[in-house]
């Protein structure tokens, strides 16, 4: 591997092994394939072929920041609507006015010319 492009290649791997903490299937799963697939190219010289390959790593950063950052909305959104659904539910227990069946709702006929 060439000098210039090891230190980026080792920060590229310390940042994967960062973001795989939070992993859906866990961060065991996450580092095994984020070693596998380090090993798979470490024997990979070619300078542009490097470059190719840490510009899909940081690709792939993007990638899991964004299921992250979904995953938080998400997980803000359910709990903003259980909240707002618990406070519905007490403001109209009790609170319903009652419907009088006195008359029957107007029928709807269709307009025919």
């Amino acid at each position: 591997m060439a000098n210039p492009l090891k230190g980026e290649v080792f920060k590229l791997y310390k940042n994967l092994l960062y973001l795989g903490r939070e992993y859906p299937k866990g961060a065991a799963y996450f580092r095994e394939r984020l070693k596998s697939a380090f090993m798979k190219n470490k024997d990979v010289t070619d300078p542009e072929q490097i470059q190719k390959l840490v510009a899909r790593g940081d690709f792939v950063i993007k990638e899991l920041e964004a299921l992250y950052f979904l995953r938080k909305y998400r997980a803000i959104k359910k709990s903003a609507l259980a909240s707002l659904w618990r406070v519905q539910e007490s403001t109209l227990s009790g609170s319903l006015p009652e419907i009088h069946q006195s008359t029957p709702p107007p029928s709807v006929h269709p307009v025919t010319m």
